[in-house]
């Protein structure tokens, strides 16, 4: 079953991490490109994470640009999670003390709300982020099951989308194989008629040479037998349980050659038709060969 490269998945959890309640959000968004390539946007506080991001990618994903970014907020309210630096309060403490012996009743000893407003005195307790880079983790790998989900979802419509034009595709190649021997007996009555309107009547040798030599040049069943080879890969690759999206899009740039190759050796209208028809089923399935992984 092949995969999409291309898919948004949004997840989002509230967490309480040292007695202050914040929420975690992932956003992904993945693109078709020739690897797999990781960007993720990470807070600076949560930026030691990016490895085990880069990891969990890689071991769930084959190609496609991903981004990845994560926005951690803590919400005001609740619990203050006030902290006190008792190293600055004693230093401030012991400056009083010999302000007062210097001055003596001159000095006026600060107050305890005034050392409070001292800066660096009083702050916010210092969030414990080991339980939120677990939690961030955790999250990433439930938006990358869900990301997976979608892009295989995509895949489906993908698969269907191909095997109905490889299909439709077989049968032309099937049709103009057909016909070959019809086109050739064309060929042949219509040089005839030309012969016979010239003055002099034509070696019958040179007659069957020149049958040769067109039907030589415009023979084109190995070409129909590599198309036909080529689009039985192809339906057989779409049932593939790995990423085939690489293998894919070989297969298509040698189905557009071989068309080519039948569209110029063409030399009767059914079968310039037949090429042109085959070569923009070709075309329509490169296009979504390119978002396949």
């Amino acid at each position: 079953m092949i995969h999409s490269m291309t898919a948004f998945e949004r997840r989002e959890a509230p967490g309480d991490w040292g007695g202050r309640t914040g929420r975690l959000t992932w956003e992904l968004r993945s693109v078709n490109h020739r690897y797999l390539e990781v960007h993720p946007r990470l807070p600076e506080e949560l930026r030691a994470i990016e490895p085990g991001v880069r990891e969990r990618a890689r071991q769930r994903l084959g190609r496609g640009k991903l981004e990845c970014t994560l926005r951690f907020t803590l919400e005001e309210g609740g619990q203050t999670g006030l902290s006190v630096d008792w190293q600055r309060v004693e230093e401030l403490a012991q400056i009083t003390a010999e302000i007062g012996a210097r001055f003596g009743d001159a000095a006026r000893p600060a107050s305890t709300a005034e050392i409070l407003r001292f800066p660096g005195v009083l702050g916010e307790a210092a969030v414990d982020l080991g339980p939120v880079r677990d939690a961030a983790l955790a999250l990433f790998d439930d938006a990358l099951e869900g990301l997976r989900d979608t892009r295989q979802r995509e895949g489906e419509q993908l698969a269907a989308h191909l095997r109905a034009r490889a299909e439709e595709a077989r049968d032309i190649v099937g049709q103009l194989g057909e016909q070959r021997t019809t086109i050739n007996e064309r060929i042949r009555q219509r040089l005839t008629a030309r012969l016979d309107e010239l003055a002099e009547p034509a070696d019958p040798g040179r007659l069957e040479q020149e049958l040769a030599y067109i039907a030589q040049r415009q023979d084109i069943d190995e070409e129909l037998e590599r198309l036909g080879t080529h689009l039985q890969e192809v339906l057989r690759l779409l049932e593939a349980t790995e990423p085939v999206g690489r293998r894919l899009d070989f297969l298509m740039q040698e189905l557009n050659r071989e068309a080519n190759t039948v569209a110029s050796k063409s030399g009767h209208v059914a079968t310039s038709n037949a090429a042109l028809d085959l070569k923009v089923l070709i075309e329509q399935m490169r296009e979504q060969v390119q978002n396949v992984e």
